[in-house]
């Protein structure tokens, strides 16, 4: 995911996935595939919606859609692939954890961008 320019470059943005102040910016078919995708999963959603208000490991995601920590992460990469959250490491009891954060809060769809 790149940061989205402040205006878009000569007229219109280039296709891909730009984040600015909470809004994802989403330009180009194989992008806005990418993305739709990967909120098509209500597990998915849920993740989002509970990283909104609070930061998570793999294990607090897993202990929140049920699922097994393999099955989270799963679902954390194809969310992180898309740009719709954000991770990081940091130290832990024994090595290091996986931090999850989103500050998405609207996610814009450029579907015919001007020529």
């Amino acid at each position: 995911m790149t940061t989205a320019p402040t205006q878009p470059i000569g007229g219109k943005f280039k296709p891909g996935i730009y984040e600015k102040e909470g809004i994802l910016i989403v330009v180009g078919e194989e992008y806005i595939e990418r993305v739709a995708s990967a909120l098509a999963s209500p597990t998915r959603l849920k993740i989002l919606r509970y990283l909104l208000e609070h930061e998570a490991d793999v294990g607090d995601v897993a202990k929140i859609v049920n699922q097994s920590k393999a099955n989270a992460s799963a679902q954390i990469r194809r969310l992180e692939e898309a740009g719709l959250l954000k991770t990081m490491y940091k130290p832990g009891q024994r090595g290091v954890k996986k931090i999850c954060t989103t500050g998405i809060k609207e996610i814009r769809l450029i579907l015919a961008p001007p020529q």
